[in-house]
C-alpha cells in the first residue's frame, strides 16, 4: 500500500518529496520555465537560503528548467524541511521527465532523488528530553 505515486500522462509528472515532517507535492509539466510554491511564484519565496536549495534541481538541469512548469504543494514541518521536501520533489520529477538527469543528479547529491528518512528522537514519558537517560553529573 506504501507504492509512490508517479504518473506520467502527457509528460505531466507527479510526485512527491519527503523531509522530517514536510511534505512536497510536485506537478511538473511543458511550459514556460515557471515555479510556484503554495500558488506563489519562488522569486517571491523566502528566507533567501531555502530559495537557493530549492532552485540547485533547476541549476543541474540547464536549459530544460525553462521549457517546463512546476506546481508544488507543501506543507507541515518548518521553513528548512519544506525547502529539502521541494529539492527532492523537484529532482525526483525532473529525472522522471528527462531521464538522462539522474545521473547528474546522483553525482551532484543523493538527496535530490531520496527523501532523508531521519527524524528527530520521541521525547520518553516522564521526561521532557528526548534521551535514552539522563546524563549523569558528578560536580
Amino acid at each position: 500500500m506504501a507504492e509512490k505515486k508517479q504518473k506520467t500522462k502527457q509528460n505531466i509528472v507527479h510526485v512527491s518529496g519527503k523531509r522530517k515532517r514536510a511534505t512536497a507535492r510536485v506537478t511538473l509539466k511543458a511550459g514556460k520555465g515557471l515555479v510556484k510554491i503554495n500558488n506563489f511564484s519562488l522569486e517571491n519565496y523566502k528566507p533567501e537560503v531555502a530559495k537557493l536549495r530549492i532552485q540547485e534541481p533547476l541549476f543541474l538541469a540547464g536549459e530544460i528548467s525553462k521549457k517546463i512548469d512546476i506546481n508544488i504543494n507543501v506543507y507541515g514541518g518548518g521553513w528548512n524541511a519544506q525547502a529539502d521536501a521541494c529539492r527532492t520533489g523537484i529532482g525526483k520529477a525532473l529525472s522522471l521527465f528527462q531521464p538522462s538527469l539522474k545521473k547528474t543528479f546522483l553525482d551532484y547529491d543523493r538527496t535530490l532523488l531520496v527523501s532523508d528518512i531521519r527524524h528527530t528522537e520521541a521525547s520518553k514519558p516522564n521526561d521532557s528530553k528526548p534521551r535514552k537517560c539522563r546524563q549523569k553529573s558528578y560536580r
